[in-house]
């Protein structure tokens, strides 16, 4: 939008008077908020009727607001939503010319408007064909002309919205499902959509529209102040941008949140998820209904036919019984007649384990009576009250809802007072898909299809549900969650040795997947040191299950075949050490048949030789997912290999996914010298392998100088530039603490780029020192590289030394 003149005119009904006091009441900060979307639809109504009136319209005309303009909630960008209505009896040319006195001054302030000119008829003809158009007249209101016509607009419209609403709601639902689908859940984006996700301005239009369709009617408790919120965030994203978006970019929030007073931008996206559950949740329940009433309606006439003419004898209402005190009556749990929940404290969870394991919804009026009557439970719970729970996380899909229910009342937070900590709890992370809350219920759902492999169900499934419940808390969340799950595993009632695996579990939750994919495996620091803190098997077998769960119910980027094969061989690693089986000494292992064959061609000769197995290697159970394939390369030992190798793949466009490298001493009349072998497992970015061959001559030249990798990388990275965003953070390179007595560990912590572990490679080069292996990990634009590096002579480095290079290799990769 274009900024608003307002030195045109001093007239208060020209455009320079309009415009300079719509800029004086958008300035103004004492009443933000509804008196202030109120007072700028005031101020507009004022200036069109001024225009209305100069433009001496004809006879049976009348400029009508629809929309949010109709509604009065005219957002600081809004667009105005405006039709001429007129009865017929005018000029034509008079009427266009009526229209075009009002819609170009408009458009000279620079302001978005959707406009039509339209009778009666033709208004209603346009909304019987557009859904939309619809909705939007049912808003309508006078803002300047014949107020009588647009009320019989009105009356018919209505009327009509009525009549047709079995037909026109489900084609409504349909329209929001497709919305929903396409945009989004405002609860879980980080960067929502106020006004199109689910959940959003729109669904909250949409109740509006079901109420006046008399059909249903959507929950009212929360819900205008849930609609005032979005509101709010959008005229303070419309200030802070001066644009009409509805889109809260990253880059908004902290601008957006100071604009409502508001601590920072985590605080901002609480309460636009708070407010956007509780129109999610009304959206549920009144389609359910909506649903259940056109169905009824439609049974109707089929049961009189049964019944016979003038039968009036009412079908018997079927109550299913599903647990003591619940009951299904029209495809919804309910409680029965006898129950008494002011007597009976277990009743909430049996109830909800009975609906989700019925994969049914639990009704709203059960829910509000168990919030308001239902006795708190005695800590610790009774065994039945923990028993309830876990057969609750353990219906799967069904479990949401039913829980999102109980939260949505506040029974949630009765049980486990902790959960308030992570409610609605932003993830900054665009690896994660979900809230904090939605994400440990979501992995609960997981962990009950891997109860099968796990000794002890029970304890995995609430692990499941507390691994995250330390986030919002300082420090590590792992550490801070440890001590809140041991308080809440005795709380629900389990036994001491039972509650101190769960809060080892919740202690532990990352050790697996992190040690797989960031640590040697051949070292047997690394699997001794994951033993000592699991401590069992059955909870080594419970870590397994939880660490696939919790990176199932994160995002697709967090789980794949070749984390889940690195993480199985680390499992049966530990298993042994913990069933006493002795650890191989890494040092002493003979290198493969292969290894030798190539090592000794590359003695021959004196160049590189490497063989690509092409057969993609799958994780167990995990389906036709390749997790990579192996790249074998033996060479004479020399300098410059890694960044070598490391350039020669990334101009092929293969990603690296770990890299052992290792010097062989060919046993006597096979050759003399050292040999180095390197064994790398790698995948195709995208498109298909490229040839041995192809691969063989780029690293000879690579190695004799005659290919300039990094130039060559540089004039990709030119011809495709990656698109503008926010500013990655720096790098970070560690000395990490691993207790290996085989190589100093180094941890670095980047942005994921093309040629990064090539650049890692040419500074480690210069700081002479000898890479051992390197294990590379991904999540989403964040790579976590991890470097087993010596001396040239094999020994580890002195923590100065190792913190010099850490410091010298972290100001290379700026």
């Amino acid at each position: 939008m274009t900024n608003l003149d307002t030195s045109d005119t001093t007239e208060e009904s020209g455009p320079g008077g309009y415009a300079a006091a719509r800029l004086l009441l958008l300035q103004e900060k004492e009443q933000p908020g509804p008196p202030r979307r109120a007072a700028l639809a005031r101020l507009t109504d004022d200036w069109l009727t001024g225009l209305f009136a100069a433009a001496a319209p004809p006879r049976g005309t009348a400029l009508v607001a629809v929309g949010g303009y109709g509604r009065a909630e005219l957002s600081p960008r809004s667009d105005l939503d405006l039709l001429l209505l007129h009865d017929g009896t005018a000029d034509k040319a008079a009427v266009a010319a009526l229209a075009d006195r009002i819609w170009y001054p408009v458009w000279d302030l620079g302001l978005a408007l959707d406009h039509s000119v339209r009778t009666p008829a033709e208004a209603r003809a346009t909304a019987g064909e557009d859904l939309k158009a619809h909705l939007g007249l049912l808003d309508a209101r006078t803002v300047a002309g014949d107020a009588g016509l647009v009320a019989a607009l009105r009356t018919t419209v209505l009327a009509d919205w009525r009549n047709q609403a079995p037909r026109r709601l489900p084609e409504l639902d349909a329209l929001c499902r497709e919305r929903a689908e396409r945009v989004g859940e405002l609860q879980y984006l980080l960067e929502p959509d106020l006004k199109e996700a689910r959940g959003g301005l729109r669904d909250a239009q949409v109740l509006r529209a079901v109420a006046a369709s008399w059909v249903a009617d959507a929950p009212r408790e929360g819900l205008d102040t849930a609609r005032r919120r979005l509101l709010d965030a959008r005229d303070a994203l419309h200030l802070a941008t001066g644009r009409a978006t509805d889109r809260l970019a990253l880059q908004e929030q902290d601008a957006v949140a100071t604009g409502l007073g508001l601590l920072d931008a985590d605080t901002l996206l609480r309460e636009v998820y708070e407010a956007a559950r509780t129109i999610s949740y009304a959206t549920d329940v009144t389609w359910r209904e909506v649903n259940r009433v056109l169905k009824a309606r439609s049974a109707r006439p089929r049961l009189r036919s049964l019944l016979g003419r003038g039968g009036g004898a009412k079908a018997p209402v079927e109550r299913t019984p599903l647990a003591e005190g619940v009951v299904e009556m029209d495809g919804e749990a309910v409680l029965a007649l006898s129950a008494r929940p002011e007597r009976d404290p277990v009743l909430p969870l049996r109830a909800a384990a009975a609906a989700a394991q019925s994969a049914l919804p639990i009704s709203l009026h059960a829910v509000r009576r168990l919030a308001a009557a239902a006795r708190p439970l005695p800590v610790p719970w009774p065994a039945e009250a923990r028993e309830e729970l876990v057969t609750l996380l353990g219906a799967g899909e069904a479990t949401v809802p039913v829980w999102e229910a109980l939260e949505a009342e506040g029974l949630i937070t009765q049980l486990l007072p902790d959960w308030e900590r992570v409610r609605c709890r932003p993830q900054r992370n665009p690896v994660h898909t979900w809230t904090v809350d939605r994400h440990l219920v979501e992995t609960a759902v997981r962990a009950s299809s891997l109860t099968r492999r796990v000794g002890r169900p029970d304890l995995l499934l609430v692990a499941a549900l507390l691994h995250d419940i330390g986030k919002g808390w300082p420090g590590d969340h792992s550490v801070a969650g440890e001590t809140i799950a041991r308080d809440l595993a005795a709380r629900i009632g389990f036994d001491r040795t039972d509650t101190a695996v769960i809060a080892t579990a919740v202690r532990h939750h990352l050790l697996l997947v992190e040690t797989a994919t960031r640590r040697d495996l051949d070292d047997p620091a690394t699997v001794q040191s994951v033993a000592t803190a699991v401590g069992t098997l059955g909870t080594l077998e419970l870590l397994h299950a939880l660490t696939e769960a919790d990176a199932l119910a994160t995002g697709p980027a967090a789980w794949s075949s070749w984390r889940a094969s690195l993480v199985a061989d680390l499992v049966k690693r530990v298993a042994g050490v913990l069933a006493g089986a002795p650890l191989p000494d890494p040092e002493a292992a003979a290198p493969s048949a292969e290894q030798e064959r190539l090592a000794i061609e590359a003695l021959r000769t004196g160049e590189p030789v490497l063989t690509l197995r092409t057969e993609p290697v799958v994780a167990e159970s995990e389906g036709p997912e390749p997790v990579g394939v192996e790249l074998l390369i033996a060479l004479p030992d020399q300098p410059g290999v890694l960044p070598a190798v490391a350039g020669v793949l990334a101009l092929h466009r293969l990603t690296v996914r770990a890299a052992d490298l290792r010097a062989v001493e060919l046993p006597t009349g096979l050759g003399s010298g050292s040999v180095l072998v390197l064994d790398w497992r790698v995948a195709a970015e995208y498109g298909s392998l490229p040839e041995a061959a192809r691969l063989r001559a780029d690293l000879v030249r690579a190695l004799d100088g005659s290919l300039d990798i990094p130039a060559r990388l540089a004039e990709r990275e030119a011809a495709y530039p990656r698109r503008r965003g926010l500013a990655a953070p720096p790098p970070r390179v560690t000395v990490a603490a691993a207790d290996s007595r085989l190589a100093t560990v180094i941890e670095v912590r980047a942005q994921d780029a093309p040629g990064l572990l090539h650049r890692i490679g040419r500074a480690l080069e210069g700081a002479a020192v000898r890479v051992r292996s390197a294990h590379v990990s991904t999540l989403g634009a964040n790579a976590v590289d991890t470097l087993y590096v010596t001396r040239p002579d094999g020994s580890l480095l002195p923590d100065e030394e190792a913190i010099d290079l850490a410091r010298a290799l972290e100001e290379a990769l700026r």
